[in-house]
């Protein structure tokens, strides 16, 4: 309306006041469901179909600011929600949301200091080998003992490592650290490590790697490294260049959460991984879905043509650890063998399973 102001902020970012209106929230929501079907519209340029895509963050004045400073601010807070849940949406500013961000703000800070208190610890989770029951590589998990949180998994910080730069000190301890563990297993236990895509960013990924085993004395064969195709996707020259480098050492390149992505077929050409992990959902589903069930056996079958190893993620039941042999995987990780635990209470002895508390005996 001419009554409206449409300003912009700079980038892509754009503002839009409007005047007071009776139902002031109803005639936000509806506009802001307007302009996502506007912009949604598809473009040509130059005979090319171009789609742009919007988010949409919503404050009222005054019920979520005393100011149009604060306002501002909570709708930019509600915008970065929309774009959370998925982009091409709007989302009305919440008071929750402004508490969100505020604990987000202070685990960042607690997370800079969270090294030099020493509050991170390792758990590891075993791989068996399913023609044998035994472990034969542990998966690296991290922890942060949060002083007033408790433990907390790696899903409730890594991201925001990531976000903050964070991600490549705290590799580098979980690097050194995991390798200094493994040295007091028994000798044919490897150690599993994933890898964020930003470590690859630093540019020289493969130098780190050998200076923490150069420094810990562990040897590149027990080291395994593990994943995801988003590290492909990425500067993907640069990355395989990396990953060769680290095979070359002799250290082990795992594919994992295979089947999730949209090329992960594509992949296994590009780069020889050593181990295909076969993502939980595909193995959770196993004894109810044939879907499910035929691409478990069609991967574990590629794995055996391509002479990599194939593990089956997410074991909770010996039902899906018949159906995961069956299928023809080599090798399996989940509950039934035991919740990852700190590095002291870890049994390499051949798995016997309880189905009742999912421990090694």
């Amino acid at each position: 309306r001419e009554t409206d102001l449409v300003a912009r902020l700079g980038g892509d970012e754009f503002a839009i006041v409007l005047a007071a209106a009776p139902d002031a929230e109803s005639s936000a929501t509806s506009l802001a469901r307007r302009l996502l079907q506007a912009v949604a519209a598809p473009y040509e340029i130059e005979g090319h179909e171009i789609n742009v895509g919007t988010s949409i963050g919503i404050a009222l004045l005054p019920e979520h600011g005393p100011d149009l400073d604060r306002a501002v601010k909570n709708a930019d807070l509600a915008l970065y929600k929309a774009k959370s849940q998925g982009r091409n949406a709007y989302c009305l500013f919440d008071p929750s949301i402004a508490a969100a961000a505020e604990l987000q703000h202070s685990l960042e800070t607690d997370l800079r200091t969270a090294l030099a208190q020493d509050e991170f610890e390792m758990h590891y989770h075993p791989i068996v080998a399913l023609a044998t029951m035994e472990t034969i590589s542990v998966e690296g998990l991290i922890r942060w003992r949060h002083p007033k949180r408790g433990l907390l998994p790696p899903a409730d910080f890594i991201p925001l490592a990531e976000d903050s730069g964070l991600i490549n000190t705290i590799g580098e301890w979980v690097l050194r650290k995991a390798c200094s563990d493994a040295l007091n297993w028994p000798a044919h236990v490897k150690v599993a490590l994933n890898l964020s895509p930003l470590q690859f960013r630093v540019g020289h990924l493969a130098d780190i790697v050998s200076k923490a085993l150069t420094e810990t004395g562990m040897p590149p064969q027990r080291l395994e490294l593990e994943i995801t195709e988003s590290v492909l996707l990425e500067s993907s020259s640069e990355n395989l260049e990396a990953l060769h480098r680290l095979r070359d050492k002799g250290i082990t390149i795992v594919l994992d959460d295979f089947g999730t992505g949209y090329s992960s077929l594509s992949y296994l050409r590009t780069f020889p991984f050593d181990r295909i992990k076969i993502d939980r959902s595909f193995i959770q589903e196993l004894a109810v879905s044939t879907e499910c069930a035929a691409i478990v056996s069609a991967v574990a079958s590629l794995g055996r043509g391509l002479h990599v190893d194939t593990v089956a993620e997410g074991i909770e039941t010996e039902d899906q650890l018949l159906l995961a042999r069956a299928s023809g995987c080599t090798q399996a990780q989940g509950f039934l063998f035991g919740t990852p635990c700190p590095a002291p209470e870890l049994d390499f002895r051949t798995s016997r399973l309880s189905k009742r508390d999912g421990e090694a005996a």
